[in-house]
């Protein structure tokens, strides 16, 4: 398919995301151009960062199946400071509000905020609550969060606007850089 690109100065560009496509089979595809240095996957669009000025290409995509996702389990403890209030503003109960978080199998969609920081999709329609409206000035490393439609766990200590449901001691980041990469599927243990 032919992306219609958007310079961003020299030597990058940016394009829509594709419908329907895993951000792995993008960054696979997008990597199979000449120059590449690196491809950032975000919700709606996509950047790509060249050695040198690009030229148009088309994005053929594959799918993931020769190239399937790593699982991931983290131990939550669902204690955060703001799952009473999750459940209050979802009509659920704290457990409901525990349950179906944990129930569900989530997929790293995109990574940004900061290095580690993985938006997990997949959560339960009846836990989607916007940000909260006043954001922290500290977040503790390991808070497990929800905000719109993601949950995420907090690589690092940092100011955030995501409501705290609980928290995971395995660290997120660290020297081998991050846990999770895009497409790998996450589930919550209690």
């Amino acid at each position: 398919m032919r992306v219609d690109w958007v310079p961003l100065g020299e030597r990058a560009i940016r394009f829509a995301r594709p419908t329907g496509a895993s951000a792995r089979a993008i960054v696979r595809a997008v990597r199979a151009w000449p120059g590449v240095v690196d491809v950032v996957v975000a919700r709606e669009d996509v950047g790509v960062y060249f050695a040198e000025v690009p030229a148009p290409r088309e994005l053929v995509l594959g799918d993931d199946a020769d190239d399937p996702p790593r699982e991931h389990v983290l131990h939550a403890t669902y204690d955060g400071a703001d799952l009473d209030d999750v459940a209050r503003a979802t009509g659920l109960s704290t457990r409901d509000v525990i349950e179906r978080h944990a129930a569900a199998m989530y997929t790293v969609d995109t990574i940004g905020f900061r290095p580690g920081f993985a938006y997990l999709a997949g959560l339960d329609p009846a836990l989607v609550l916007p940000r909260r409206a006043t954001p922290r000035p500290r977040v503790p490393a390991g808070s497990l969060a929800i905000a719109d439609v993601f949950t995420a766990v907090y690589p690092g200590e940092s100011p955030g606007g995501w409501h705290l449901i609980g928290r995971i001691a395995e660290p997120m980041f660290g020297p081998d850089g991050a846990r999770l990469s895009l497409g790998d599927r996450v589930r919550f243990q209690r």
